[in-house]
């Protein structure tokens, strides 16, 4: 019994002395023994799919069907129209404005922005049946700017009577107007149409620039 007495404490210091010094070789040696706990506590976990290695990216199945690109039909275009000279009143110029801008009529749907480059004229949208509406329009804005024939409402002159009070006029009235595309047409309505108001007595050649912007039909 000695000798059972010897080896059984010399296997006790070598456990003590592998624990103290060589932590992880103690862990190696027991590992076999709590394999089957270490199995029955782990999580199931299922198996994850190993992609092919191809030129994908991001990462996905290279057998995926290939997205399809739709053709970008948005479009910019301008123009700038020249409309007949006039001298003061209000005039129906939608007829004008789409005669010279055929390109309408190649966009589904957009916008028409319309600006008159002066500053003694404007752009209204008003009816376009009757056309004393017209000529009460320029009615109310005489009255409301009048010309300065005793030189005591403007210091502003240097065209003549009529230059102030088409600066104000024009202010009042707007340099430009946007109209809706539908279809290839102006969107205006039954009873709307495209106003050139000119402020000055004589006759002024006038220039509008057209921008469209929208979608051109397929």
């Amino acid at each position: 019994m000695p000798f059972e007495t010897n080896t059984r404490n010399t296997l006790i210091f070598l456990a003590i002395f592998i624990l103290a010094f060589f932590p992880s070789a103690f862990h190696i040696l027991i590992a076999p023994l709590s394999l089957p706990f270490d199995l029955l506590s782990a999580p199931f976990t299922p198996a994850k799919r190993i992609l092919p290695i191809c030129a994908c990216c991001p990462p996905a199945d290279c057998n995926s069907s290939p997205i399809t690109t739709i053709p970008n039909t948005m479009s910019w275009f301008q123009k700038t129209l020249q409309l007949p000279s006039k001298s003061r009143g209000s005039y129906l110029i939608t007829d004008e404005i789409t005669k010279q801008l055929p390109e309408l009529k190649d966009y589904k749907v957009g916008i028409l922005h319309l600006f008159i480059q002066h500053t003694s004229c404007g752009l209204s949208l008003n009816e376009n049946c009757d056309p004393d509406v017209r000529a009460d329009m320029s009615d109310a804005l005489d009255r409301l700017a009048p010309e300065d024939r005793k030189g005591e409402l403007y210091r502003h002159a240097d065209e003549g009577l009529d230059d102030m009070p088409a600066h104000i006029k024009s202010v009042l009235v707007g340099a430009s107007v946007t109209v809706p595309i539908s279809n290839g047409r102006l969107a205006l309505g039954i009873w709307q149409g495209v106003h050139l108001m000119e402020f000055r007595s004589s006759k002024h050649s006038r220039q509008v620039v057209a921008t469209i912007q929208g979608e051109k039909s397929a």
